[in-house]
């Protein structure tokens, strides 16, 4: 059975993710919102969250774990072991991707959700997300962490839908098209 792989992320108008230091102050100002902007909905349709390291970190700093029902393999080259307060049953896993896509096949991942910019630019590289969500918060940054890198290629995309909010975040769902 073949994995499917999402991101669901919020970044800047300008298209950033966080600040150059990894700053997400400028979104969780931007949350006052009761509506979670499909958030639920979208957890509920994956069963494994695949996080990068920098954003395993950030996470780390919240003190509440935000993913305690959900799988979580975090990739990391330079981590040989989860730190010490790390929440039971979060994996690491030293990557390459095709090497992290046979494991996930082997332990019956069947939906993916992609976090973090280094890693969902690692799997768009390689031609493996297959749909993106993405919802732009109104504010400018600047600078700061951009959500996508260099591709050796165009990917293109197919709009499945976008929702405006009263928050005024704006959400795109694209399929990408192979």
């Amino acid at each position: 059975m073949a994995l499917k792989a999402s991101v669901f992320i919020a970044t800047s108008l300008d298209g950033y993710i966080a600040r150059e230091d990894g700053g997400l102050d400028w979104l969780l100002g931007a949350t006052q919102s009761t509506d979670d902007h499909g958030y639920a909905g979208f957890m509920a349709s994956v069963d494994t969250l695949v996080m990068g390291r920098g954003t395993f970190d950030k996470v780390m700093t919240f003190g509440e774990w935000p993913y305690p029902n959900i799988r979580v393999v975090v990739v990391s080259t330079s981590l040989q072991q989860l730190p010490e307060g790390t929440p039971e049953g979060v994996e690491l896993h030293p990557g390459p991707i095709p090497a992290l896509l046979e494991h996930l096949q082997e332990t019956e991942a069947r939906s993916l959700y992609l976090d973090g910019g280094k890693l969902i630019q690692g799997f768009l590289r390689e031609g493996l997300v297959d749909e993106l969500t993405i919802t732009r918060i109104p504010v400018l940054l600047g600078q700061g962490i951009a959500l996508f890198g260099g591709l050796a290629k165009d990917v293109l995309l197919q709009h499945m839908r976008t929702t405006s909010y009263e928050s005024g975040f704006v959400q795109s769902t694209y399929r990408v098209l192979r």
